[in-house]
């Protein structure tokens, strides 16, 4: 008879035992290699490409709402370590990161704006919107352990405003850096680019006793602009940014769990007047004027990693802020959230529906957004209370089955004191069905309540809210899966509709900011697949997404601008690694390619979107008798490509800027110790 979890057993086991075997080859011969994370994560493991093994850490990932959701590899989570966003999700097509230096970085995940998304970090939920030019979701991918993207369809206890999806991500702990055994740990990483001179280092230290851990994360990047691929300067991309992240946590032998974080990203420099712009078209010079941006998150959460029944309780509590400051005119834009949930899992027995479990609670937050200069002060707030069930079951040995609701109700008060109040019912369900032991067949369907949007707050003045509505999004996901041995192939067809979205432009004739609602959409379809050898990995994903607003193809200004999302069309992302026992190397390489795109604005001096091919390589020695060290060596954008990302705003313009471009050919040299 059929038995899913045995099949996924056994595809795990691939996974673990590849990676065993990348661990041992590493060691060189070291016979106190033992197959735990944490052992492997401190003595020299070469990281695998497999996200499987990603997504069997997460206690819910292989229920139907998680069939569609992408897992980052830890190849991926660690190649990306000194970089920025784009690096981390630089292998995955239908995550989109346009904006070039870590300021103007914004994420779309099949084409829509994460300003669509429930963004999370340790459960707090985020800032999505500060200033249009600039990003509210700046972060730092050495500070993460997992991160977890939920493309269109999420469930409703992933949180509020999923409108089109959710980005999950968690921060490293302290048993991330302590191999068992051992009290204490740290790693230290270096790392320096010739293309602008950056020079990055970071530093993390972890302790524990007695059911306490502590652990500090710091990192410092600086450097002087780049040029790209062309040769040009591209002033205002310099690099000064600083980080740190601290984590405290206390476990009972019951397996009560307490964890306080709390992290803050800092950027201060010179940037272009318009930071993702890279400049007016010639004759025209775009200013570079001061900008003090800052990024702040705070969590608080109660767990019990032993519970089993009907008690397993989860308290979160939440802070986060984003701040954009010109420091010339004093122009202050700051965005908060205040978040908070409380939750219980009922864990069924075995004996109903083949076991299961049943997540319900309550959650809320409270955001505002203010716009400070020295003579005013405007401000947006909305605040929202929902409840929430989530039921995860298997009815028979081929089905597996996820559904959920949530009652949502809200309270906008606008800048003007306009209040405005409103509430919506949201719904999921997910389903998966194993035909076989390697095929399976996946479809996912949301409604959901998206609400009041607040806007960014550089754009208050005098506002018109007599057009503003609360949104709501539609999410099909409908999917295949083959699993084989080492091979993985899936493909999917998704769609996301986002209804009375929010668009607010300055009329000139009446002096004022008008709303009108817009209907924005996004379909297409997305390939992946990955296979691993005895010492190696490959994975490659593409994706096709047309993004359409009230109708029409869009250019980067109608897309981007009102935080709808960027027109991708069609891109491929390729990553392949192997590594070589008798070198105690591994090679490895990555390709991100985007086919022209025709999709045009509005505007008569606007065209299509150019493709591009970029091809990055990299080589990694650990040496057999320091196997706590290891050395790398890259060069990216190896064929020195001119080109921005199709993320990337302006690309699209002809005449009136020259969009940001990418770095051209840069050499990077990375040393890593662990101690």
């Amino acid at each position: 008879m059929l038995d899913k979890h045995n099949t996924i057993r056994t595809a795990l086991l691939c996974g673990s035992a590849l990676s065993m075997l990348y661990g041992a080859a590493a060691l060189a011969q070291d016979a106190e290699a033992t197959s735990t994370a944490s052992q492997e994560n401190t003595d020299g493991e070469v990281f695998s490409l497999d996200p499987i093994i990603v997504r069997d850490r997460d206690p819910l990932g292989q229920d139907a709402d998680r069939a569609s959701s992408i897992y980052l590899s830890d190849a991926e989570l660690e190649n990306a370590r000194l970089g920025n966003a784009k690096d981390l999700f630089d292998g995955i097509a239908n995550v989109s990161v346009g904006g070039a230096i870590p300021l103007t970085q914004k994420i779309y995940v099949n084409g829509i704006d994460l300003i669509n998304l429930t963004t999370q970090i340790d459960g707090a939920l985020q800032n999505n919107r500060v200033f249009h030019h600039t990003s509210a979701t700046v972060f730092d991918p050495g500070m993460l352990k997992f991160v977890r993207v939920d493309p269109g369809v999420a469930a409703a206890d992933t949180g509020p405003n999923a409108t089109a999806g959710a980005v999950i991500m968690k921060t490293i702990d302290a048993g991330d850096i302590i191999a068992d055994g051992r009290n204490a740990a740290g790693t230290v990483r270096l790392s320096y680019g010739n293309n602008g001179d950056t020079f990055a280092r970071s530093l993390v230290l972890a302790g524990r006793s007695n059911g306490f851990e502590a652990l500090g994360y710091g990192r410092s990047t600086t450097g002087n602009p780049y040029e790209d691929g062309a040769g040009t300067l591209t002033q205002g991309t310099a690099a000064d940014m600083q980080t740190g992240l601290l984590k405290f946590a206390y476990e009972s032998d019951q397996g009560n769990r307490f964890e306080l974080s709390g992290q803050r990203i800092k950027d201060s420099e010179e940037r272009n007047e318009k930071p993702n712009f890279g400049n007016w078209a010639p004759p025209f010079e775009m200013d570079l004027v001061p900008y003090d941006t800052e990024r702040s998150s705070y969590s608080f959460q109660y767990s019990n990693t032993q519970a089993e029944g009907m008690w397993d309780p989860q308290v979160v509590i939440g802070y986060s802020d984003a701040d954009v400051t010109r420091t010339d005119t004093s122009y202050e834009g700051v965005s908060s959230t205040f978040s908070g949930k409380i939750q219980n899992t009922f864990n069924i027995g075995s004996g109903f529906m083949n076991g299961g479990s049943v997540v319900a609670g309550l959650d809320f937050y409270d955001k505002d957004s203010t716009f400070t200069d020295p003579t005013y002060s405007l401000k947006e707030r909305v605040k929202n209370i929902g409840a929430f069930a989530q039921a995860r079951f298997d009815p028979s040995e081929r089905w597996s089955i996820s559904t959920g609701a949530r009652y949502d109700t809200q309270d906008f008060t606008g800048v003007d004191g306009t209040d405005l109040s409103d509430s919506g019912g949201s719904y999921n369900m997910s389903a998966t069905y194993f035909v076989n032991d390697a095929l399976s067949l996946r479809a996912s369907y949301s409604n959901v309540f998206g609400g009041y949007q607040i806007e960014d707050n550089y754009k208050f003045w005098t506002t018109d809210y007599s057009g503003f509505e609360s949104s709501r999004g539609e999410n099909i996901n409908l999917g295949v899966g083959w699993d084989a041995g080492n091979l993985h192939v899936s493909a999917e067809l998704f769609r996301t509709s986002i209804d009375d979205a929010r668009m607010m432009a300055y009329d000139r004739m009446t002096d004022m900011n008008l709303h009108s609602a817009a209907d924005v959409r996004s379909q297409g379809f997305n390939l992946d697949a990955s296979y691993a050898w005895y010492n190696g990995s490959m994975r490659v994903t593409y994706t096709n997404a047309d993004l359409t607003i009230n109708g029409a193809d869009p250019g980067t200004y109608e897309a981007q601008a009102f935080g709808f999302g960027t027109p991708i069309g069609q891109r491929i992302a390729l990553q392949a690694q192997h590594f070589v026992p008798q070198l105690n190397t591994l090679f490895g390489a990555t390709v991100d390619m985007a086919f022209d795109n025709d999709a045009t604005a509005v505007c008569d001096t606007c065209s299509g979107l150019d493709g591009y091919t970029v091809v990055n390589i990299f080589g990694e020695y650990t040496p057999p008798s320091f196997s706590n060290l290891t050395v790398r060596l890259s060069v990216n954008n190896l064929f020195d490509e001119d080109y921005s990302d199709r993320a990337t705003y302006g690309a699209d313009y002809t005449t009136e800027l020259v969009p940001l471009k990418e770095p051209g050919r840069t050499v990077v040299v990375e040393a890593v110790a662990r101690f």
